[in-house]
């Protein structure tokens, strides 16, 4: 899924088998730290894995931060079979209900539509963008569009 150029369209780039290990490190790194994460999706029927959904504090500082992130990526063969929906609805709940969030936040580039519409199904309200900063100057995914849903809503 991480080397696939369709997953990676809106990333700064796919992933080799080495890159996508060093992810999956941080991700149980995260788990221990923070005791929640990201999850694996997978297709409920066939036990077939279809990406990842769930929590995180991003590793960076701007002026929303700190903050709780709801993300997502999907294999591109799972797409537009409402499974990012129906796994980030899931971890916005544990985010509200098991873990006291008062807000979650989620960013994306402004063109990456299919994650914004996944956002606004999830009722949350664009707030505003902001440059990445682990993208250097003059990148051209380095603008970002930012969405937040605060747990009243």
């Amino acid at each position: 899924m991480n080397a696939d150029p369709a997953v990676a369209r809106y990333l700064p780039s796919v992933l080799t088998r080495t890159e996508s290990d060093a992810l999956l490190e941080r991700i149980v790194a995260h788990f221990d730290a923070h005791g929640f994460g990201l999850w694996a999706v997978e297709d409920l029927a066939g036990g077939e894995l279809l990406g990842f959904t769930g929590l995180t504090r991003p590793r960076f500082e701007t002026w929303f931060t700190p903050c709780v992130e709801v993300g997502w990526r999907l294999c591109s063969a799972s797409w537009g079979r409402g499974y990012a929906t129906e796994a980030a609805r899931a971890a916005v709940h544990a985010g509200f209900t098991e873990l006291g969030l008062h807000e979650i936040v989620s960013f994306t580039v402004p063109a990456n539509t299919a994650s914004r519409r996944v956002m606004e199904k999830l009722s949350m309200v664009q707030d505003g963008e902001f440059e990445h900063p682990l993208l250097a100057e003059g990148h051209p995914l380095r603008r970002h569009v930012l969405y937040r849903l605060q747990r009243e809503a």
